[in-house]
């Protein structure tokens, strides 16, 4: 099914900002839906913590903001009208600083929050609480791991260090974090599944550790490793931060938030 069109701006009258908290697939979607010709006009915002990411055609905003407090004062310097959250599921800060900041402001705030992966026949999944449970799952016999947890997640696996493991992220890791021994693949999704078998086969990979962020771009590796008899160690999300008096709506994809502006400029 096609995505609603945005509304057309009333003549003489200028497209209103709005706030893409982004760095994910769903948000570069949603800015390049809005486009040059909806009511809205989108500010895309990203935390710099890739250094070459992917950008659509629109106003890019990179850096932190400076708390609930910075980002209160930019939304109101900047006069926007609405802000949507399309964070990594993992990136729990940023998203509690935006719900606080818009409910001082009684701004119009949407979260979109991509559904999680489950497991399915044939998975061997072990749940893990945080990083730390996750390495602790490995045992303590050697194995070679994937690690595909990100740049930032990678200490308590250096603390595990009898494994072999082979890091998988965007940008290479900062070597202070980087179990002694690992290997370093750094690659950009969305991955195919014929290129993560044969990378799982290639490695010899035993254990797969990844976070539980939803969507397709990489979710590859899952059949692969199910296929492959690989068990998994799934860190699960996150709490959402409170909402305080901020009753926050949430949609499964950039679809149902481009309808959700498209109602909001027919008030």
């Amino acid at each position: 099914m096609s995505p609603p069109a945005p509304p057309k701006p009333l003549p003489g009258s200028a497209p209103r900002p709005v706030l893409i908290l982004g760095g994910t697939t769903e948000a570069n979607a949603l800015v390049s839906a809005l486009g040059a010709h909806s009511g809205w006009r989108p500010v895309l915002s990203l935390a710099g913590v890739t250094r070459s990411p992917r950008l659509p055609a629109a106003e890019v905003r990179i850096g932190g903001f400076g708390g609930a407090d910075g980002l209160e004062g930019w939304l109101r310097e900047h006069g926007m009208r609405a802000v949507v959250d399309a964070t990594h599921p993992f990136a729990v800060r940023i998203s509690a600083n935006a719900r606080e900041s818009c409910r001082r402001l009684a701004l119009p705030m949407l979260r979109i929050e991509r559904p999680a992966w489950q497991p399915i026949a044939g998975d061997d999944w072990h749940d893990a609480s945080d990083m730390m449970a996750a390495a602790a799952l490995l045992g303590d016999r050697p194995r070679r791991v994937l690690l595909t947890v990100g740049r930032k997640d990678l200490l308590p696996f250096r603390r595990r260090g009898l494994h072999r493991y082979l890091v998988r992220s965007v940008d290479p890791p900062p070597p202070e974090l980087l179990p002694e021994g690992a290997a370093v693949l750094a690659a950009r999704g969305p991955f195919t599944l014929d290129g993560e078998r044969q990378l799982l086969r290639a490695e010899g990979i035993e254990w797969l550790v990844t976070k539980n962020a939803g969507g397709i771009a990489v979710s590859a590796k899952l059949q692969a490793a199910r296929e492959l008899g690989i068990p998994v160690a799934m860190v699960r999300r996150p709490d959402p931060p409170s909402a305080g008096a901020c009753d926050l709506p949430a949609v499964p994809d950039w679809r149902d938030a481009l309808s959700w502006l498209a109602n909001l400029s027919g008030e």
